[in-house]
């Protein structure tokens, strides 16, 4: 089992343990310390779950519209298959992302109350501001990225460069949590005039994570492999490959190496190529049938889809729609 899939096992094939209960032992691939972790803290495990799913389903929609569309695989215990195995950016978005949706759904579910070990945060709430005072639930996102820290970064304790590389974009994707926290409020007073509000700390949507999460992708530092004489051995460590552009903050994403061009299906790298994906033909960006198909050219079909059209709303209370078909050109990669 590689690396990259700490723990997107627990999300991929366990995705209903809140309603079973959990054999720590019966989920494969876990390491010793990341077993000891699942005994200690069985009741947020079902979290952990979540948030794993939630972080694959963002990558699949944030690369919706790209060559390599984040495509799982169902019966392989390293669902994205040879994809991860090596250190490109793919790998970096992964492991960013996969390790805040598990910081995400665990401090989510602490402020809804799910678990006992844990609640709201009352400790950094600091003075009120004018005209509000602090209410509700603060969202405990230190907890929530304590526990991502403590399972996700149990594999990555080897000496060499991807685990340097797993650990930095692991946290890169917690620290999106911190830097997106937000606070919201309630209006309080008669008809909703808002004499007083109540605040709390809250994240956001997990889109705005997917989203913030996308960019430093798409803007993600090349490094390179160095190896340094220590006590304890040989040990890897990265540093930036060019040093006209400025180097990689804590919050960035890194890699260093070159990811395959996916437009061609290969077993070696995992590509499923993008023949029969369906293609935008006005784009002219990446998921244009230009560059989606890799200049293979598109084919065109038409659908006919059946939809709600002329819907009128009667008094009161219902909506009546007519039901319209309509003609749709689609186009897909040859």
């Amino acid at each position: 089992m590689t690396s990259a899939a700490w723990s997107l096992a627990v999300g991929h094939q366990y995705s209903s343990l809140g309603s079973q209960p959990i054999l720590c032992g019966s989920i494969p691939g876990l390491v010793p310390k990341q077993l000891r972790f699942c005994r200690n803290y069985v009741e947020i495990m079902p979290s952990v779950a979540e948030g794993v799913k939630i972080g694959i389903q963002e990558c699949q929609h944030q690369f919706r519209g790209r060559r390599w569309n984040c495509t799982t695989i169902n019966d392989n215990l390293a669902i994205f298959g040879p994809v991860l195995d090596k250190a490109t950016r793919e790998s970096s978005f992964v492991h960013a992302i996969a390790s805040a949706g598990v910081a995400f759904a665990v401090t989510r579910a602490c402020a809804e109350g799910s678990a006992t070990i844990c609640g709201c945060d009352n400790r950094h709430k600091g003075p009120p501001g004018e005209g509000w005072k602090w209410g509700g639930c603060s969202e405990d996102v230190e907890f929530g990225t304590m526990v991502s820290r403590e399972f996700a970064d149990a594999r990555e304790n080897r000496p060499d460069a991807r685990s340097a590389m797993n650990r930095h974009n692991n946290e890169a994707g917690r620290m999106s949590l911190n830097e997106k926290m937000f606070l919201k409020c309630k209006c309080h007073g008669l008809s909703g005039s808002c004499e007083v509000k109540t605040c709390w700390w809250s994240q956001p949507n997990f889109r705005v994570i997917g989203d913030y999460m996308k960019d430093k992708y798409d803007s993600a530092s090349e490094m390179v492999v160095e190896k340094h004489r220590e006590s304890r051995g040989w040990v890897e460590t990265l540093r930036p490959k060019y040093n006209y552009f400025k180097p990689p903050t804590e919050r960035d994403l890194v890699y260093y190496e070159t990811s395959p061009n996916f437009c061609d299906p290969n077993p070696q790298t995992g590509s499923f190529g993008t023949r029969d994906r369906v293609c935008n033909l006005t784009s002219h960006g990446i998921d244009g049938c230009d560059l989606l198909c890799c200049g293979r050219g598109h084919n065109t079909r038409t659908e006919r889809r059946k939809e709600k059209c002329d819907c009128v709303f009667h008094w009161c209370c219902y909506v009546s729609c007519k039901e319209c078909v309509r003609v749709y050109d689609v186009h897909t990669c040859k």
